[in-house]
């Protein structure tokens, strides 16, 4: 009997565990929803023009918050939200590493735009990398308007806070987990 009873204690428990995971599940997507919107919001009260790049993409990645600190070596880490032709359609991490003369800390918001099928699809598998070759700009009135993907994308971002002074070269690497799966 007291077996029997020990038994449908831990099924409870078990079953409340798997309830409260999927709730916190639930809070910290929408906390991240919420965020995405905001950064988009934000970055097109920044630059107008960057309306028809979100309207015009095959997709862009947005990451609402990275935060980024270095002391001779760096590094970013971020989360954020995939969009295929204006449809969400999953979640994305950035991690970046640098090398070189830097020291600070900041927190920026980063979104990357999609030029075509291919690159977006590379950066869905995770075979997606930033090199020194592809160069962020720096999201003002009027920056979007004269866009230029290079390698596939435009890369725009946003200083939240904090202050970054470097020299330095690395690059950030992705990756992505579809929602639904």
């Amino acid at each position: 009997m007291q077996r029997m009873n020990l038994k449908r204690i831990l099924l409870a428990f078990t079953f409340l565990f798997a309830v409260s995971q999927n709730a916190f599940a639930a809070d910290e997507r929408a906390e991240l929803d919420q965020e995405v919107q905001d950064a988009i919001a934000l970055l097109n009260k920044t630059d107008t023009s960057l309306a028809k790049l979100f309207a015009s993409s095959v997709g862009y990645a947005i990451f609402p918050k990275v935060a980024k600190g270095g002391l001779g070596i760096g590094a970013a880490r971020g989360k954020g939200q995939l969009f295929e032709k204006g449809k969400m359609t999953g979640e994305a991490w950035l991690t970046q590493v640098t090398i070189g003369l830097q020291v600070g800390g900041q927190v920026y918001t980063e979104v990357i735009f999609f030029e075509n099928e291919t690159t977006l699809k590379s950066f869905k598998e995770e075979d997606f990398k930033f090199s020194a070759q592809v160069s962020a700009v720096a999201a003002a009135e009027g920056s979007a308007k004269n866009a230029k993907f290079e390698h596939g994308v435009a890369v725009y971002t946003l200083a939240k806070s904090g202050l970054m002074v470097e020299a330095s070269a690395g690059g950030q690497k992705f990756e992505f987990k579809p929602y639904g799966k």
